[in-house]
């Protein structure tokens, strides 16, 4: 990491502190202390569970992934790359520091860095549509609660589902219509000339171009392998069910037995979606802010809602970041032989 990444990862850490004392500035921390103790540890547990489940389900994909090309990368490297990208994603805006963290960690194995990007960019593209997938899951299931719940929030989720949904569209269109949006890129590009110097715009330009013509090889090489995709989808799918029930174990830590694991479910998604468009890193604020904001109905106790929120945010978002200073500091298998790459 570099001095300044450990500036910002302590000050998020000092700003967590700060929201949760602020959350917590008019309840007596005897009462929290006690309502902390009287939780079912059993129900907690298993919340902490269906987080190191996601972590390690990500970790399944990605060797998949590799596997599917490379041979020797082991999965002590693949668990290091989802541990990597929470704490990347954890200290940057809109989690912009994830994927190039992740390549990093790749080529620390050896991994050749086309295969990685390529690698890396697949698995984006199945993460983002299991997200899309299941908000518009969440909205059907959900939608007259989420109206009631929402309020001024419904415009961020509608905005962060448009968002996401863009992007998809954007992938999908490199796959498809290669050419056609090398030739759009370039158009929406051209403004930019206009304020930056020759050399630079040549150079952002040629990169673009050059992760566009990656990406699009990727996804013609892999477009045969259905069975690999349904595989990846299908991990996808479970990985996130996991992180979308963590709301759900820890309202029944605290007793709240009676509610509903579709729509706790589903209001997690929409919290999910609405955190995406902070641009603190972490969402930090507006996750602590949504989330007490949604499940209030559910959680009468004013001080269980704020432990409910402390405990999701520390499985959530704090846990993954120690997790991944802890994979920092692991030495990284290496990659003893390559597959046949004929075909990329």
């Amino acid at each position: 990491m570099t001095r300044r990444n450990k500036w910002v990862l302590a000050l998020m850490f000092l700003l967590g502190a700060a929201i949760f004392a602020y959350s917590l500035r008019d309840i007596k921390f005897s009462v929290l202390i006690n309502d902390f103790l009287n939780i079912n540890f059993w129900w907690f547990g298993v919340a902490i569970m269906c987080m190191l489940i996601y972590l390690g389900l990500e970790a399944v994909i990605v060797k998949v992934f590799i596997s599917d090309r490379i041979q020797g990368f082991t999965f002590k490297d693949a668990i290091r790359i989802p541990l990597v990208e929470q704490l990347f994603n954890g200290i940057t805006p809109f989690s912009s520091g994830g994927q190039p963290a992740q390549l990093i960690a790749l080529m620390q194995t050896g991994v050749d860095a086309g295969k990685a990007s390529s690698v890396l960019l697949m698995k984006f593209v199945v993460y983002q549509s299991m997200i899309v997938i299941n908000f518009l899951v969440a909205l059907v299931i959900g939608f007259n609660d989420i109206q009631d719940k929402l309020h001024a929030l419904a415009w961020l989720v509608v905005f962060g589902f448009v968002i996401h949904l863009a992007v998809i569209i954007g992938l999908l269109m490199i796959m498809f219509w290669h050419a056609f949006t090398k030739k759009a890129v370039k158009v929406i590009l051209y403004p930019a000339h206009w304020f930056m110097k020759p050399v630079r715009f040549a150079r952002m330009s040629g990169n673009i171009e050059e992760k566009i013509d990656s990406f699009y090889r990727e996804s013609v090489r892999i477009s045969g392998q259905w069975k690999l995709m349904l595989k990846v989808f299908g991990i996808t799918f479970v990985q996130l069910m996991f992180y979308y029930l963590i709301p759900y174990f820890i309202m029944l830590a605290l007793g709240y037995t009676t509610a509903s694991i579709v729509m706790v479910t589903s209001l997690h998604v929409l919290i999910v979606m609405v955190i995406s468009l902070f641009p603190i890193p972490g969402g930090s604020g507006g996750a602590e802010y949504s989330f007490e904001m949604i499940f209030r109905s559910y959680i009468a106790s004013n001080s269980k809602l704020v432990l409910a929120m402390i405990l999701w945010r520390l499985l959530t978002y704090y846990l993954g970041m120690l997790a991944g200073l802890v994979a920092m500091v692991i030495r990284p298998d290496k990659v003893v032989e390559e597959a046949d790459t004929t075909n990329d």
